[in-house]
């Protein structure tokens, strides 16, 4: 069995203050900011750093245009008004997300409908899709997720037969790739988070991507309180052609991700070698299964998410998502850092248990939804696939750089050490106060 366990008074594998954390920040960067603090131009819609960082980022995925804003929610957001999305009409997507996704659709007064994952990929399920479309469905939002492209050759398919647009939910996306097309081109619009955690951070901040002159067109105005931008020369005229917001952005936080675009390559390959050196070790150890990339696909890694199988251990005794619960807890004490990233179904959600996102029942009373909307049930059952992958799964953080082989080798080391004292982990699992299993009633 090797040593002793962390959790029972063995030494951890990974010592402490060993992880370094996200992002790097180097003196360019810092300069870069201050320099937007020497000149004294803090904001504005066509300002130097915004300007320049739109230019840049449309050129590094080849896209006409990109639109910075203050979140990736706000992208989304604004990715949905300029698709003409309104009360009543429905949007499909994925039932795994940040609920930010959902959350864009219900700000236009939308209504979300949501749909199961592929088991292997984690993404939205092509074949599930056409099933949940109607006379009020609009579009479709793929997500992306961890930085995996969705199969969105499928997906267009089906948007095309049924005239919806297809807004990619590209938050976790930097630099993925389908087919050799990067995230962020792939669809009608896009939406990019710029939140500190994410690949290419800027603290806060989002992109809205897209080829289409009208789409920028409205996303530019929802972004800007509803009013047509002008140039800097022009005079402001004050007036609002719809509901728009402040959604503008910073210079300071647009220097810095102008900065970090510069060397972002080069991180993502050294992320991805971490990644690559993880699926290739924690692969060969019976009852763990890494994260896919699919041929054709190239993720961007934001998130390293792992699964135990461990009936494949002939671990039956015990749900799996018991015995996740107490293999995490061993990993953790032996310092890997982890997390759940969520952990039930973005319908299982209180806003949509409840239906009530601005109160009264709105959106889905509203005089334009239709019949079936006002009736709609938000139950996570419905969503088995998306149930068995957070039964089983939990998230791997430190891949990023600067952390390199040496903490990757020693989280492989913590996942030997724990994977040798199964027995110790089945009675801990045993041990545990937790929900109720499938089968039974169960509390997400």
């Amino acid at each position: 069995m090797g040593e002793k366990l962390a959790m029972n008074g063995g030494e951890k594998v990974v010592p402490e203050g060993l992880e370094k954390s996200w992002p790097p920040i180097t003196q360019d960067d810092i300069d870069a900011v201050v320099n937007v603090m020497k000149r004294g131009v803090l904001w504005g819609p066509m300002e130097e750093e915004v300007t320049k960082l739109q230019e840049e980022f449309a050129a590094y995925i080849n896209v006409k245009h990109c639109l910075v804003v203050n979140s990736g929610t706000a992208a989304l957001h604004a990715g949905v008004v300029a698709c003409g999305i309104g009360p009543g009409d429905e949007v499909i997507t994925s039932a795994f997300s940040f609920w930010a996704s959902a959350q864009a659709v219900l700000a236009a007064n939308g209504i979300p409908r949501f749909v199961d994952i592929e088991p292997e990929t984690m993404n939205i399920d092509p074949c599930e899709i056409e099933k949940k479309i109607n006379d009020k469905t609009k579009a479709i939002m793929p997500v992306h997720v961890h930085g995996l492209s969705a199969d969105m050759d499928r997906i267009n398919e089906i948007a095309k037969k049924h005239s919806l647009y297809v807004i990619e939910d590209a938050a976790q996306a930097v630099g993925t790739k389908y087919k050799g097309k990067l995230a962020g081109t792939l669809g009608d619009i896009a939406g990019f988070s710029l939140n500190g955690s994410k690949n290419l951070p800027g603290g806060e901040g989002g992109f809205v991507t897209t080829n289409d002159d009208d789409l920028f067109e409205r996303a530019r105005m929802m972004a800007m309180f509803g009013e047509k931008v002008v140039p800097k020369d022009h005079i402001r005229v004050y007036d609002a052609y719809l509901m728009g917001f402040n959604y503008r952005n910073n210079e300071m936080s647009d220097a810095f991700v102008r900065s970090f675009l510069r060397r972002y390559d080069k991180l993502q390959d050294l992320r991805k070698k971490n990644v690559y050196f993880l699926n290739e070790e924690l692969g060969k150890i019976k009852g763990v299964k890494v994260p896919l990339e699919p041929e054709g696909f190239e993720s961007s890694w934001h998130l390293y998410r792992i699964r135990l199988y461990p009936e494949e251990l002939g671990i039956t005794e015990v749900h799996p998502k018991r015995f996740r619960h107490a293999f995490q807890k061993a990993l953790f004490e032996e310092g890997v850092n982890i997390r759940e990233w969520h952990s039930f179904p973005v319908p299982g959600q209180k806003v949509f248990l409840e239906k009530e996102a601005y109160g009264k029942g709105c959106p889905w009373n509203c005089g334009h939804a239709s019949e079936e909307a006002k009736n709609i049930v938000y139950d996570p059952m419905d969503y088995p696939n998306t149930l068995d992958m957070f039964d089983r799964s939990f998230t791997v953080i430190p891949i990023y750089p600067p952390n390199g082989l040496e903490m990757m080798e020693l989280i492989v080391k913590a996942f030997n050490k724990v994977s040798g004292h199964l027995d110790e982990i089945v009675d801990f699992a045993k041990k545990l106060d937790m929900p109720k299993e499938h089968g039974e009633k169960r509390e997400i």
